[in-house]
């Protein structure tokens, strides 16, 4: 079973649309997407604000929320500098989504010397960024590694499930965490809410019962996670420097220093099919 260490920046769609401007660090924010609460921040939780809500509801319950809408791009455009942070460390990272990283955790244990302390070089990479929550699981596979970083706190922000221990860490949760709201209600009616109560289950009835897809939750709440990681391909490196000794203090001079790294650049954009 793969170790994996999964990174998770709470809220982050409150927080990317503060680090872009929509929003002031500390107020009771909500972002909506089809008119419903994706994402809210602790002062609007504070309020009784809660994920799912619709806007009208969550507005009378405070009325001072400021709401924002949804934008996966801004999500992503605003993550880069973080991944790229935690790549500086690290290679392999896998994006799950905006706010959540998942690595192989046996390259950073072996590099910075254990777990915990590849956990705390990688969260500490991230804070440094202005990240205000970010939460750290390892556990064995990624399904458990993630339950592990959502049961973190602040005092406590690097949860470590020991080797061979996830089972029965799982065990506890409820089948909901599985993310199949109606398979969550159909288990239910059969009496079985818990993901240890699922994991006891016969895996040949489950499968004959609930099919592949059936399976593979039926495997994940026993921590037989075989969910392979996908790193993502780093970007290219497009920057490109150059260093004037003497400085130059005329522009004719300048634009004759760099049209050649300026022509470089954009053949390097074109073959890439990109444009400035």
């Amino acid at each position: 079973m793969q170790r994996t260490l999964v990174l998770w920046v709470l809220d982050w769609p409150v927080v990317a649309a503060v680090r872009d401007g929509l929003a002031r660090e500390g107020a009771p924010i909500a972002v909506m997407a089809a008119n419903r609460v994706i994402a809210c921040s602790t002062a609007a939780r504070a309020e009784g604000v809660r994920i799912g809500q619709r806007r009208r509801e969550a507005q009378s319950l405070c009325t001072s929320l400021v709401v924002v809408p949804g934008d996966e791009g801004r999500d992503h455009r605003v993550f880069d500098p973080l991944i790229d942070a935690v790549e500086a460390l690290v290679a392999g990272v896998q994006v799950v989504r905006p706010g959540l990283l998942a690595i192989a955790a046996r390259g950073p244990a072996g590099y910075y010397g254990g777990e915990r302390a590849a956990a705390i070089a990688l969260r500490g990479a991230v804070l440094a960024e202005a990240a205000n929550d970010v939460r750290i699981g390892i556990a064995d596979g990624p399904f458990a590694a993630e339950l592990a970083a959502r049961t973190a706190s602040p005092d406590e922000p690097v949860h470590i499930v020991a080797a061979d221990a996830s089972a029965a860490f799982l065990a506890q949760f409820s089948v909901t965490t599985l993310g199949d709201p109606e398979f969550a209600t159909l288990l239910g009616r059969l009496g079985v809410r818990t993901l240890g109560d699922f994991a006891a289950l016969p895996a040949d009835a489950v499968r004959d019962r609930f099919g592949a897809a059936g399976a593979h939750r039926h495997a994940l709440a026993g921590a037989v996670d075989t969910t392979m990681l996908v790193p993502r391909t780093p970007p290219p490196d497009l920057e490109r420097v150059l260093e004037l000794e003497p400085p130059l203090d005329r522009v004719d001079q300048l634009a004759f220093a760099v049209r050649q790294l300026a022509d470089e650049l954009v053949e390097t954009l074109t073959s890439r099919l990109l444009v400035a």
